[in-house]
């Protein structure tokens, strides 16, 4: 049950950041709703798996930073996330630039933080 809030709350927080940041889109039409789902799935995939290790290998330019370096990170899972659901199911998740990527994962960052408060999931 736990999986399954993280996946609506990241699925709106992806559906905000296509919606307010140019250069993230979604290519499909009328079935952009299904394309958000499955790549707020895969996302949640890749920030349950990839991501810890991600953040253990990043720990030392975290600490110099004092914590900007994160954002990267996310930023980076973003990509991979996007990268996996083009390849795998064709999603058309398009994703223009660096810059675009890092202001949308800051984007999902907000928003899923306020959807957890909201949700009451820490």
């Amino acid at each position: 049950m736990n999986f399954i809030i993280r996946w609506l709350v990241t699925a709106v927080a992806v559906g905000v950041a296509v919606w307010l940041v140019p250069g993230i889109d979604l290519i499909g039409g009328t079935s952009a709703w299904a394309g958000i789902a499955l790549f707020a799935l895969i996302l949640s995939l890749v920030n349950i798996s990839i991501r810890p290790i991600m953040q253990v290998l990043s720990l030392p330019v975290t600490v110099l930073t004092l914590g900007i370096f994160y954002l990267v990170v996310n930023t980076l899972m973003l990509y991979i996330a996007a990268w996996l659901a083009n390849g795998i199911f064709q999603v058309g998740f398009d994703i223009v630039s660096f810059g675009s990527a890092f202001v949308a994962s800051i984007v999902i960052s907000i928003v899923s933080s306020l959807m957890n408060a909201l949700v009451g999931k820490d």
